[in-house]
């Protein structure tokens, strides 16, 4: 719904001015191109920028309680807000908005921090009790919306963006270089690191509390329970029918609006699920929109027009072409903040300027994988599991050592390797890293980066698992729930930051039913084997799509949202990527040693093995140094809405 930032200064002689607010908010302009709010009181500041969607005429932020003590800023949708309204009101609180986040407010008056308790919905607010001289803010349960913060002795900043930080005289972007190998391994940083020097993220489910002394209090309240449903004797039917009652339930709630909505289709399962319920749901017929690319082998088009005559939407469509791809990729680095991580977040902005040519709202299927087990690898390292135990009871340590070598040799194709690198065959089961994060996840294993990385950064001993391995050291229960949990608590929080950072880059807002926080604690409990069923999960969503969708949609084979990237970075355009790499700037970065990069390339183009997602992860470190840290300018033309570009030019 909007962008929100702030100043807490610690030291009450030192006034917060309205100008470093106003430099911070205009960071955020894409993010709420409507209106904008401030709030200012000595050594304290808020502000936003508002996308109207709920009480159009007077939801305006920041809204304070009935004798203007205690401000608040909120980036996000309470879906619960009426309920919560009404049980708030007989309590003597009184409204002078019809604004979802006033309810923050009035919830905080007679709760405190257990305010959060009571909401249902995405949301990353701040709040400031003038009488107590506190601060207090607070992320969503599964980090839909962003909260990023910088502290030091003299002062805290807040903002749902790192460049309205880095706004703030003195915050200077400098690369965090603990995070590097993390990067090179799964392309995004875990909680709470960013790739900036001092900046963090407050983790989802979390609250953060402080004064004026200075000193944080950082918090959960939220958690996953954990260990599946294994041990429950319910049956089948049980869990189809619960689960189809409460996404219904999401879908509706997450329906609300003063503006127009609509829907992104892909023509996958998830998101032709909620197009179908929205269709159910709405009166008249909805607004699909989707994206594909002038290469029809990665486009998903034919699927999504199948589920939109079906639903008989009003279906729009965008074509993504190499060029608009490879020139919209400093644009979107500055707009995502970090190194995008994905290809597909390109494709995501293009659909959100799409959709915003009719629509203010968005619904997605994002998080149905996380929680469902939709992903191939949940199903293929439970079954390589299985065959490991087998093949180490009759396999000698050494024999399985040599399998392993000989499936790295270059005799055996890029093709052939990558595939057999996926199975127990290529992976030691005595280690989780090479076993799972390895396997799925890195383009640049822990072992590899021992040759990439400088001399000087391997001299710092940095680790590329930590974080994630430190979520699946503490999961519990069966194997697929805990690979579900660490995900949900790493690679999911990447892709929503990816959603919400690419779709606010046109001005859109997306919503994620699937993520309603009740409907995700009721997935937690469905049991493994009614989750996966040989080498393919989300069971019982398709149970549930069965008299929504037709079959050829339900049983398709999962794409994940594919793009042309490896078939566009070919050639001349692969030659450019190279010489960006191995100019002088990139190089006097002292990050990579030369030798490393030119194999890289040269055994891509020999086709000896496939680098195609660790060219990616190179390319767009580089693109991020260029636009954060030499502040170079990113072209103009694909937001014309997006003023703040000119503060990259320094």
């Amino acid at each position: 719904m909007c962008g929100i930032c702030g100043i807490l200064q610690f030291d009450g002689r030192s006034n917060v001015t309205r100008e470093q607010l106003a430099e911070m908010n205009r960071q955020l302009t894409h993010r709420g191109p409507d209106d904008d709010g401030f709030y200012v009181a000595g050594n304290v500041g808020l502000a936003m920028r508002r996308l109207s969607i709920i009480d159009l005429q007077t939801g305006h932020q920041p809204i304070s309680n009935e004798d203007g003590t205690i401000w608040v800023v909120c980036n996000g949708e309470i879906y619960n807000h009426k309920e919560l309204r009404r049980n708030l009101i007989p309590l003597g609180h009184q409204y002078s908005t019809h604004s979802d986040v006033e309810s923050i407010v009035h919830l905080y008056e007679e709760y405190g921090t257990d305010c959060v308790q009571h909401l249902q919905g995405m949301f990353a607010f701040a709040l400031w009790d003038q009488r107590k001289r506190t601060f207090l803010a607070a992320r969503d349960r599964l980090g839909i919306k962003p909260f990023y913060y910088f502290h030091d002795d003299r002062k805290f900043l807040f903002g749902s963006e790192i460049k309205a930080l880095l706004a703030y005289p003195g915050v200077v972007a400098r690369l965090n270089e603990d995070v590097l190998p993390e990067y090179l391994a799964f392309g995004y940083v875990s909680l709470p690191a960013t790739m900036f020097v001092g900046i963090q993220k407050l983790p989802p489910g979390h609250t953060l509390q402080s004064d004026e002394s200075g000193e944080l209090k950082i918090a959960q309240y939220w958690d996953l329970k954990q260990g599946g449903g294994e041990h429950e004797t319910r049956p089948k039917s049980f869990y189809v029918n619960g689960y189809r009652d409460l996404l219904e339930g999401a879908v509706a709630s997450h329906l609300m609006s003063d503006v127009p909505l609509g829907v992104f289709l892909s023509g996958g399962l998830d998101s032709s699920a909620i197009a179908a319920l929205m269709t159910k749901l709405n009166p008249g017929p909805i607004q699909t929109f989707s994206v594909g690319y002038d290469d029809d082998a990665c486009s998903e088009l034919p699927y999504a027009r199948t589920v939109a005559e079906h639903l008989k939407s009003e279906h729009h469509e965008v074509l993504l072409s190499s060029q608009e791809f490879f020139d919209s990729l400093p644009t979107l680095i500055w707009h995502e903040d970090e190194p995008i991580a994905w290809p597909s977040s390109v494709a995501l902005y293009f659909l959100a300027k799409l959709a915003r040519e009719r629509v203010t709202v968005v619904l997605t299927g994002e998080g149905s994988d996380e929680t469902l087990a939709g992903y191939a690898r949940y199903a293929l390292t439970s079954w390589n599991t299985r065959a490991d135990r087998i093949y180490r009871t009759l396999t000698p340590a050494a024999l399985r050592s040599l399998v392993r070598s000989a499936i790295q040799s270059e005799r055996l194709g890029a093709v052939m390797r990558r595939k057999l690198e996926h199975t127990f065959l290529g992976r030691d089961s005595q280690s989780w890293a090479s076993f799972y994060f390895d396997n799925f996840y890195s383009a640049f294993s822990a072992t590899e980066q021992s040759s990439l990385l400088s001399s000087r950064l391997r001299q710092k001993s940095l680790l590329a698992y930590a974080g994630s391995a430190a979520f699946w050291e503490h999961s519990s229960g069966d194997l697929i729930h805990r690979m579900l949990y660490t995900d949900i608590k790493t690679y999911l929080v990447e892709l929503l930051m990816k959603q919400d950072n690419m779709s606010m880059a046109a001005s859109i807002e997306s919503r994620v039913p699937f993520l309603d926080h009740v409907l995700v604690e009721f997935a937690t409990k469905i049991p493994a084997h009614l989750q996966v069923k040989g080498l393919t999960g989300k069971s019982i969503l398709k149970e549930i799509a069965k008299d929504l969708l037709p079959e050829s949609i339900i049983y398709r084979r999962k794409a994940g949202f594919p793009t042309p990237w490896s078939r566009w970075a070919t050639g001349e355009r692969l030659n450019q990527i190279e010489q960006m790499l191995m100019a002088p700037r990139s190089l006097d970065r002292d990050l990579f040693e030369p030798a490393a990069l030119r194999r890289i390339f040269a055994e891509h183009r020999s086709r000896a093995r496939d680098n195609t997602d660790r060219i990616w992860r190179l390319l767009n470190l580089e693109l991020w140094h260029q636009v954060f840290i030499d502040r170079d300018k990113p072209p103009r033309g694909l937001d014309e809405r997006t003023v703040a570009e000119d503060k990259i030019a320094g």
